[in-house]
């Protein structure tokens, strides 16, 4: 579960809540059908037809990635991990990598490693896993963008929507309460609008991209470990090398530790 997505959605309901009841703003002036129609089955019609059918499907799956926890190798892991294979490697030849293949579990690491058992190139093997990284860019810049698209949309159908309340306004002037109904119902458009569109699509559009970018940053370490590996280095020069992914904090605390570790 990812515990930031979830922490930021309810900060937000909280934040226009409370916020409307310190403005002595009812809540259920929230419940009004025709401005959420608008808005909500708008967005969605605006993205529907933005995209086609086989990038829209994989919305559902677009909002487990949001509010769930992927599985992936720590970079301190990776690094530790290349290093024990550059041991086996210079002492025992890539062929005994073979067997260590069969216990990964990270298919992309696996396919890398297999790659270099079966002797290929470190050229051949760059092109392949860094042609499998595009795709995988490509598919998440898709995904991203649906969300980024659809705050775009949001915002200004709260406009569309004010105008329709102020039309409704214009028609029942000689009614009071019903130009007062007609008003609310245009800033509460206006407001869902903005709210969903700032609020949620932007942000989910933009933990996507950062999500997509951690996980290429991981893909990268180790395309470098796999070919390092092949070029016989020494684990200690590997783990030099991959340790400039790390932030700079952690690189510091890394290469302090390998010094206490040698000590």
């Amino acid at each position: 579960m990812d515990k930031t997505s979830i922490i930021g959605v309810i900060l937000g309901f909280v934040a226009v809540g409370v916020g409307m009841v310190l403005k002595g703003v009812s809540l259920t002036a929230l419940i009004n059908p025709a401005a959420i129609l608008i808005i909500i089955v708008g967005t969605v019609a605006t993205v529907v037809t933005a995209f086609p059918a086989t990038e829209v499907k994989k919305v559902p799956k677009l909002f487990k990635i949001l509010f769930t926890e992927q599985k992936s190798t720590s970079p301190e892991v990776l690094i530790k991990t290349f290093s024990n294979w550059a041991v086996i490697a210079r002492k025992e030849g890539l062929l005994a990598l073979e067997g260590v293949s069969e216990k990964v579990e990270d298919q992309f690491l696996k396919n890398g490693l297999n790659l270099a058992v079966e002797g290929q190139s470190a050229d051949y093997i760059r092109d392949i896993l860094s042609e499998e990284i595009e795709a995988m860019e490509e598919r998440h810049r898709i995904g991203a963008a649906i969300f980024s698209q659809a705050g775009t949309y949001a915002p200004t159908l709260g406009v569309l929507g004010a105008v329709l309340g102020l039309i409704a306004a214009l028609s029942n002037m000689d009614n009071t309460e019903e130009l007062g109904h007609a008003i609310s119902a245009a800033f509460v458009a206006t407001l869902l609008g903005i709210y969903t569109g700032y609020v949620l699509w932007h942000p989910f559009a933009n933990k996507l991209k950062r999500k997509s970018q951690e996980e290429v940053r991981i893909k990268s370490m180790m395309i470098e470990g796999i070919l390092s590996i092949i070029e016989g280095e020494a684990p200690r020069t590997i783990e030099q090398k991959l340790t400039s992914y790390l932030p700079a904090e952690d690189r510091k605390k890394w290469l302090e530790g390998r010094v206490k570790r040698d000590g």
